[in-house]
């Protein structure tokens, strides 16, 4: 059986680009703690369609309930 997590991560558009805030810290403590990045989804949009924010999905092995 599996059991998730979502950790929500800030998109910061600048003048040209667009950048994440600590995504690749949140994933490396993450498995350090057990986890598995499954993936992200966008949970937040702005003007023009641009995303504002996302989660980070985490996944990990849990004992089957009887």
């Amino acid at each position: 059986m599996m059991e998730y997590e979502f950790e929500t991560v800030s998109v910061h558009r600048g003048f040209a680009a667009t950048s994440l805030s600590d995504h690749r810290e949140i994933i490396r403590r993450r498995q350090k703690q057990g986890w598995r990045f499954a993936g992200w989804i966008p949970t937040g949009q702005r003007g023009y369609g641009y995303i504002s924010e996302i989660d980070l999905i985490f996944e990990r092995e849990t004992e089957a309930q009887a």
